[in-house]
């Protein structure tokens, strides 16, 4: 019996001592905008292999005064990259030439470009460990 309560006293106190998954909130502010038409696209992504294919979230915002703000709650603390572009035409879809570049303005955390195709993940990637405000340019 009194092993029983000393194992159970251990496994208990085990369980308490995990920590619980600090999460964060994400401000992504963006500028840059030529027009109010449309809406902004945003997505945020937490693997490289993932990165412009599986978001792990995404929304459609308003742009107002040429600018837009997302809000990303509950976000653990982490290794992110966030992409977005500005639908102009509004035909929910992002508009490319033939080779497949974005004819439609286009931003990522840390103003991230291509070159010869579209931006990496490392260029991207931001880290999560507190509450965060990015700013993001989209042209």
């Amino acid at each position: 019996m009194k092993n029983i309560l000393l194992i159970t006293a251990f496994i208990f106190t085990g369980i308490l001592s995990i920590p619980a998954q600090e999460k964060h909130t994400v401000i992504l502010e963006f500028q840059g905008m030529k027009s109010d038409k449309g809406n902004l696209y945003v997505a945020i992504y937490d693997k490289e292999d993932h990165f412009l294919k599986k978001p792990i979230k995404g929304t459609i915002v308003k742009i107002e005064n040429k600018k837009a703000t997302v809000t990303l709650k509950d976000i653990p603390a982490g290794i992110y990259a966030v992409s977005a572009f500005h639908d102009v035409n509004d035909n929910k879809k992002m508009d490319t030439n033939f080779i497949g570049i974005p004819k439609e303005p286009t931003g990522m955390s840390n103003d991230a470009t291509g070159f010869m195709g579209p931006p990496k993940y490392k260029d991207a990637k931001f880290e999560v460990t507190k509450d965060t405000v990015l700013t993001i340019n989209v042209k």
